[in-house]
């Protein structure tokens, strides 16, 4: 009968109304949650068959959609290790209690921000028990990318803050003028020294003794300089002796003209570098390129050490982590050094908003998003990862509120249809009077 079907789908007008005043709900007291992806409703008509020249109502159907591609606004905050995601993608997560009951591999969540920090254990997560994941670091701060469409290779960050580390030295690179006017004829021969500290394996302070004797000649200029590398952690024994000419042409002034090993490694014109052995391993010195002023030179009257650099670090202690734009976690120490401990990527899928959603602001994957693909951050769709940032919940309280007015005249009209038809069947009834 027609009149039913009106009724009919008057019920369905209060249920998709009320629907939607609930989704509205949500975002409303989500307006402050941090990475909140709001609900949006979505109504359709419903079409039915009519006879005979009669119309017969359908009513409205409704679908809840959460916009996880949707973005609110960074904020930024005082703490390195405030994560927010820059643009597409998603940062992998854990739930802690999964973590430590220690049951196999934990599934892999999925979300946009998050406040880590420190726990007892070393795990870093956040108030609501979530761990950031990523694939480990090798000892010398190098990681190796795990498969890329699967969480398999992705391990719980955990480190330990009272940690000590050092890094052995392993590359000096010596910038250093020598003065023209000693190679000349009637020169005095002096012998330059200059002293370069490094770090052996165990994180100990060495050094290094590098001394520069020119070739007096007895007429004219010789250019030609004895270079010695002695090390103090091999009782002060000569590990490398060179001679170093110099280009003395209106071009190429002052800059190398080529170095002839006497004992030590070879130069390696390619490089610049000669490998030389310390008492802890091999150490590349780095001299300059020929022809070029970005190592050794021979210019003017003054010894001049201008640039003296070197990798390594004494043994230092953990005072704090942070994660840089491309994913990469780094533990610094108070000595000054920094190392890479993990790398965390970014998730990507081909219908973000298809995700499962979870409490806490996390998701799965599911079929209706599609395999997702773990990319590194900055490559590929995905953006960066943004430290000392949160992201804002999505929701636009303003617009919110309005759609509650929309929402409430909607719900009103459709009472406001079934009144009329219970009016309607009345006077039905009253026929038979």
């Amino acid at each position: 009968m027609t009149i039913s079907s009106a009724l009919n789908a008057g019920v369905s007008g209060l249920s998709a109304n009320a629907s939607s005043l609930a989704a509205i709900s949500d975002n409303i007291a989500n307006s402050s949650t941090r990475g909140y992806k709001r609900i949006q409703t979505d109504f359709q008509s419903m079409v039915v068959g009519s006879k005979g020249g009669s119309y017969t109502a359908g009513g409205v159907g409704f679908d809840k959609l959460r916009l996880v591609d949707e973005r609110g606004p960074l904020v930024g905050t005082n703490n390195a290790t405030d994560l927010a995601v820059s643009g597409r993608g998603m940062l992998p997560v854990a739930a802690l209690s999964e973590v430590e009951s220690g049951n196999g591999n934990p599934t892999m969540m999925l979300t946009t921000t998050g406040s880590f920090r420190t726990n007892a254990d070393g795990y870093l997560t956040t108030a609501s028990g979530l761990v950031l994941m990523g694939w480990p670091a090798n000892a010398n701060g190098t990681v190796d990318d795990g498969p890329r469409d699967t969480a398999e290779g992705l391990e719980p960050i955990q480190y330990n803050m009272n940690q000590l580390t050092g890094e052995p030295t392993t590359e000096v690179t010596l910038g250093v003028n020598l003065p023209a006017t000693e190679t000349e004829a009637g020169g005095d021969g002096d012998t330059e020294t200059l002293t370069v500290e490094y770090y052996d394996n165990l994180g100990s302070s060495q050094t290094l003794t590098v001394s520069f004797t020119p070739t007096v000649p007895a007429t004219g200029s010789s250019n030609e300089w004895t270079m010695q590398i002695s090390d103090s952690a091999s009782g002060g024994a000569v590990i490398g002796e060179y001679t170093l000419t110099f280009d003395d042409s209106r071009t190429a002034g002052g800059s190398l003209a080529s170095v002839t090993a006497v004992t030590g490694g070879a130069y390696d014109a390619t490089t610049g570098k000669v490998m030389i052995n310390v008492d802890g391993g091999p150490m590349e010195i780095g001299l300059g390129l020929i022809g070029e002023s970005d190592g050794l030179t021979q210019l003017s009257d003054t010894f001049a050490p201008a640039s003296i650099t070197k990798d390594g670090s004494e043994v230092g202690t953990m005072v704090g982590v942070e994660v840089d734009a491309q994913g990469y976690v780094r533990a610094n120490y108070d000595s000054g050094a920094s190392k890479v401990i993990y790398k965390v990527p970014l998730a990507d899928m081909a219908n973000p908003n298809g995700l499962k959603a979870l409490d806490k602001q996390t998701y799965l994957p599911s079929s209706q998003s599609g395999s997702y693909f773990l990319w590194d951050a900055g490559d590929g769709p995905t953006g960066e990862v943004a430290s000392y940032s949160m992201e804002e919940s999505a929701t636009d309280v303003a617009t919110e509120l309005t759609d509650m007015i929309k929402t409430q005249r909607a719900y009103s009209s459709n009472a406001k249809v079934i009144q009329t038809v219970d009016e309607m069947l009345q006077e039905t009834t009253n026929i038979k009077r």
